[in-house]
């Protein structure tokens, strides 16, 4: 048996239509949750119809009723396996899908450090497609009749662990300052099918928290807004363009991290907000993707006052039963990385308890071999009920069934798409905005001096200016400013948030939203006059005209 996908050696299709009357995943009695999964009554197909239902989040009966058969078949080692998403050490085959085999892993992620690189210290995507390739062998030999969860972190801008010569995308706030929907899924398709090439399964993108702005010490520009319709418009069209690809998306990081001013990395951060409050702006990005069968969410290491004081989210019971209960949620709810700051516990323990609470997918455990051995300890001694185990491993089952089968249908809906670099470019051209200044007006000519930013910053300006027919070392000087903004130039861009401009006094000024090629040529584009910045602030910045811009 060859599991199906892109980059991957393909063969039939593992599942046979099977049209069975099933309740679904009940809670287990560890878990109390309302609406975990809709009752298959109420999922009833029509007489007249012969097309399955599908879940709320994508699956069709069929995936749940295989994944339920094939969990009741799993040793309490083999059960353990399916609720953790590893890391690996190292870029070798056998480091990624030694793992997976010995511990009959749901998955592993790939960090940058896992990355094969060539001579010239770019990503060698053949090697690395040996190593997707290894890790699926890997599954297929242990025996299960379903794909490993192969992941990556690739939002685009700031957080994208692959590099050249996969193609680069702006930050998701570049998807809010366009506004466009349906340019936010397309971008979205063509990423995750580059990823879906290599072998990715899920990524875990978008991030779809509101930000605050400046404030907003970890999310910034990985935000599509501060709007919390804007941010539920696009976060929503980017979901369906990642299962466009047959890729799994992942909304993240749930209830909110937008309007934290401390790193989940290194701390727990506490969130204020009031139910009201967070139901009217943290939760309205989130209820809309999975109003529209966003698959996965993430649960952040926050520590919500109104839903569990002083627990992280990813270990409370209570914000678990909040997703599910609340926003409706019935999908696979993963965990941020276990390894992080923000979580005081051991590996084995932090694992076990975020799987009690309502976890079915614990991320990176700071020791896979400890995190496995203490699940699989939990259920001998009664202190993690197999069948809450059992219900977590049956959604990531039904999930990777699911994918497999939107894998096989991927192409057919991507074949039509353009190149990744020219759809980058184009939401980068879709996004940039006039904050200040005239719009229509040639703004270099023949040359141009570029200051700020870093050497790569300036590299990429100046190749975009020559493909402009733009000098760079006099003229008009260009400022780009990073996090922070700097006074002077006669031309400032803020290439990550907007805000940096706020200390900017230049006369005509820019924000990009990103740092990729395309974004550069976007931004000489405009430069020179050849098009408007049409681009609108997607969030409230004081001091800056949030109704400025060209479009």
């Amino acid at each position: 048996m060859h599991f199906v996908q892109r980059g991957i050696v393909r063969g039939p299709a593992i599942l046979a239509a099977l049209l069975l009357a099933v309740t679904g995943c009940s809670p287990g009695p560890d878990q109390p949750e309302t609406g975990a999964t809709q009752p298959a009554a109420e999922r009833t197909e029509s007489p007249e119809s012969s097309v399955e239902p599908p879940l709320s989040w994508g699956p069709s009966l069929a995936d749940e009723a295989a994944a339920k058969q094939a969990i009741e078949k799993l040793d309490d080692a083999e059960l353990a396996g399916q609720v953790i998403m590893a890391q690996y050490t190292g870029t070798s085959v056998s480091a990624a899908a030694g793992l997976v085999k010995k511990h009959h892993l749901a998955g592993v992620i790939t960090m940058a450090d896992n990355l094969p690189t060539d001579a010239a210290g770019k990503v060698d995507t053949d090697k690395l497609h040996d190593v997707t390739e290894a890790i699926q062998k890997a599954a297929e030999d242990d025996g299960r009749e379903w794909p490993a969860i192969i992941g990556v972190d690739q939002e685009g801008g700031p957080v994208a662990r692959l590099s050249s010569p996969v193609t680069g995308f702006p930050a998701f706030m570049s998807y809010g300052a366009a506004g466009d929907a349906e340019l936010a899924r397309r971008a979205a398709r063509v990423q995750a099918a580059e990823l879906a090439e290599l072998g990715y399964t899920l990524d875990f993108a978008p991030s779809i928290d509101v930000t605050a702005g400046a404030e907003d010490a970890v999310i910034g520009v990985r935000s599509p807004a501060g709007d919390p319709q804007l941010a539920a418009k696009v976060g929503s069209a980017a979901v369906q363009g990642f299962s466009d690809a047959g890729v799994v998306s992942t909304v993240k990081h749930f209830p909110g991290h937008g309007s934290l001013t401390t790193d989940s990395h290194e701390s727990l951060p506490v969130l204020d907000s009031s139910l009201k409050a967070l139901e009217a702006r943290d939760w309205v990005p989130f209820r809309a993707a999975i109003d529209d069968g966003a698959p996965v969410v993430m649960m952040g290491h926050i520590a919500a006052k109104a839903i569990d004081p002083g627990k992280p989210a990813s270990l409370s019971k209570q914000a678990y039963k909040t997703l599910r209960s609340r926003l409706g949620f019935e999908g696979v709810a993963v965990t941020d990385a276990l390894n992080m700051g923000a979580v005081d516990a051991s590996a084995g323990d932090a694992t076990v308890e975020a799987i009690r609470a309502g976890a079915d997918l614990a991320l990176m455990p700071a020791d896979t071999a400890s995190a496995h051995a203490a699940l699989v300890a939990a259920v001998k001694d009664g202190s993690l009920k197999r069948s809450r185990l059992e219900q977590a491993a049956t959604r990531v089952v039904t999930l990777m069934m699911w994918q497999q089968e939107q894998a096989g249908k991927a192409e057919a809906a991507t074949a039509d798409d353009a190149a990744p670099a020219e759809v980058s470019q184009q939401v980068s051209a879709a996004g940039i905005t006039m904050v200040h200044g005239k719009c229509g007006k040639e703004l270099v000519r023949d040359s141009v001096t570029v200051v700020g930013g870093t050497t790569t910053d300036r590299a990429r300006f100046a190749a975009a200016a020559k493909q402009a027919g733009v000098s760079t070392g006099s003229g008009p000087t260009v400022r780009l400013l990073g996090a922070s903004g700097s006074p002077g130039g006669d031309i400032a861009v803020a290439l990550d948030g907007p805000w940096a401009l706020k200390r900017s006094d230049a006369d005509t000024q820019l924000a990009l939203y990103g740092r990729t090629k395309g974004a550069f040529a976007a931004l000489l584009d405009v430069l020179t006059g050849k098009k408007d910045a049409p681009g609108k602030l997607p969030l409230t910045i004081k001091g800056l005209d949030e109704d400025a811009g060209c479009g």
